[in-house]
């Protein structure tokens, strides 16, 4: 029953990331699934943004969340350490310890007994770190720290393909706008050239001139001259007599 209740996570996981998906749900659905499967208390995600820094994103209840946001707060916690290190970071008996002990404390304070940090990894990058947390002092056995990290693995495949998709989408965005502008530039210069009885050259220099004397984006100064709101005086480049 365990292996079926497994395999169909995993199925929920990857149907999740097609193209455009939620992540938040996706993220907040990952941490149900792990107290449900791993048989935790709670979960939580700790995800970088695009400065780099830690953020929460999702936890399976408000006191986990709370908590989460407290390490962040505080610079301190197994979840950060993993983070840092891109290493597991396991804590059987948070009160035997005493690396953290403001966390310590506050863990205590809302029924934590121990934590269970995986690097959310995928070679050299790692992009957060997803935290198992219990009411009760013990240690998780291999089997489900494997299921944990395979869960994790999953989740930061999809993310680093969504932030890939991103950049990618981005990327055509700025290649689309720059072709846009250099048709309407293109325009500029046959309606310069023609009004002021000038070769395209010529139209193209004046065009630039005009743009960096009114520090203007050069495809500003083309859509304004293509829809006649604007007109440029007939200076000659550089060079040639008035």
């Amino acid at each position: 029953m365990a292996e079926i209740q497994l395999s169909d996570v995993f199925v929920e996981m990857a149907d999740t990331l097609v193209d455009d998906f939620d992540v938040l749900e996706f993220l907040h659905v990952l941490t149900e699934r792990c107290v449900q499967l791993l048989g935790v208390s709670a979960a939580g995600l700790l995800l970088t943004d695009q400065q780099g820094t830690l953020q929460v994103v999702a936890a399976s209840s408000e006191r986990t969340r709370l908590l989460e946001l407290f390490q962040l707060q505080t610079d301190q916690g197994p979840c950060v350490d993993c983070f840092r290190t891109g290493r597991p970071v396991s804590v059987v008996d948070l009160s035997a310890t005493g690396r953290w002990p403001r966390f310590t404390v506050a863990a205590a304070e809302v029924g934590f007994a121990a934590v269970h940090a995986l690097p959310m990894r995928l070679r050299s990058e790692v992009i957060g770190a997803l935290n198992l947390f219990d009411s009760q002092p013990g240690a998780l056995d291999e089997g489900r720290l494997r299921i944990g990290q395979a869960l994790a693995d999953v989740a930061t495949i999809g993310l680093l393909q969504q932030r890939a998709i991103h950049r990618r989408d981005i990327l055509t965005e700025q290649l689309q706008t720059a072709l846009n502008s250099r048709v309407l530039i293109e325009q500029a210069k046959g309606v310069l050239a023609e009004r002021l009885q000038v070769d395209v050259g010529e139209a193209f220099a004046l065009l630039r001139s005009g743009a960096r004397s009114h520090n203007r984006r050069l495809s500003d100064l083309a859509q304004a001259i293509v829809d006649g709101s604007e007109l440029l005086p007939p200076e000659p480049p550089a060079g040639r007599p008035g």
